[in-house]
């Protein structure tokens, strides 16, 4: 059967199947992610920095987006808050006379600085969020070490960053980078906690000092007083003691015994009119 006209329609002119996906430029994917930035899309050039995902920008570029962070493309730094985000990266560069390509489609600038592989996508590097090196993963795997192949500052396995990782890699580190960033909150937390169980302490110390001293200087002064009061009440309970010879009474005090001149040179009254309450 055909047509009208006498035409036989194909099977796929028909039947309606799904479109297969373009396949992409993998040179040109490549070159997208390992010689541009990946918010600018401008060619890395250093500073160049990778946040805890394996993304590499320029870090003009980052400075950028943390002043206006309605920059285009702003979605891929939605994680990255201010510079201590991102670490700059200690590239090795590639010698001059090494061989390239005359269009520059090919020629990438760094390479490994331990087996000398070209940073161009097809091996994978890492870099280590202790120092910033960046070296390939063949090297650290056959040289196997707990302290950067290229600075020997030690290092851990939470600290290796794939550069430019697959979906499974990104996912990966997004995980890690949840869980760095929530045991730093619980540190801060901690100190905090910390310094605020000291400052208390402290204050209350020294509340607690001040009392006490004030306390120790009036029983200190009450002591003083007490004692001397003492010690003029024994001297004059002792039998020696004597109101004539105490320098410190007045002569009007003095007069009042019978121990002064004045009484004894008053004239007494005779047997017959003596009485004991005026003479």
């Amino acid at each position: 059967m055909g047509c009208d006209g006498g035409t036989i329609p194909r099977r796929d002119e028909l039947v309606r199947t799904k479109k297969k996906k373009e396949a992409k430029d993998k040179e040109a994917e490549m070159a997208a992610k390992w010689k541009y930035c990946a918010i600018s899309s401008k060619d890395l050039t250093p500073p160049i920095v990778s946040c805890e995902l394996g993304r590499l920008y320029n870090k003009d570029a980052v400075i950028e987006y943390l002043l206006n962070k309605e920059a285009p493309n702003s979605s891929l730094l939605s994680h990255i808050h201010n510079l201590k985000d991102v670490v700059t990266l200690k590239l090795t560069p590639k010698l001059k006379d090494e061989k390239t390509d005359s269009n520059g489609a090919n020629d990438y600038k760094y390479v490994c600085p331990i087996i000398g592989l070209e940073m161009n996508g097809n091996y994978k590097f890492m870099y280590f969020r202790t120092c910033g090196c960046v070296v390939s993963e063949r090297a650290i795997k056959e040289v196997k070490s707990k302290v950067c192949l290229s600075c020997n500052k030690p290092y851990n396995e939470d600290d290796l960053i794939v550069l430019n990782g697959d979906d499974d890699e990104i996912e990966d580190l997004k995980n890690r980078m949840k869980i760095r960033r929530n045991k730093l909150k619980e540190e801060k937390k901690r100190k905090r906690l910390n310094n605020d169980v000291s400052t208390n302490g402290k204050a209350k110390m020294a509340k607690s000092d001040e009392p006490v001293a004030a306390g120790s200087s009036t029983i200190q002064s009450d002591t003083v007083v007490k004692t001397s009061s003492l010690s003029v009440l024994s001297e004059k309970a002792s039998k020696n003691y004597s109101v004539k010879k105490d320098p410190t009474a007045s002569e009007a005090y003095k007069s009042l015994f019978t121990s002064h001149e004045s009484a004894k040179n008053r004239p007494k009254a005779h047997w017959v009119t003596f009485n004991p309450c005026y003479n």
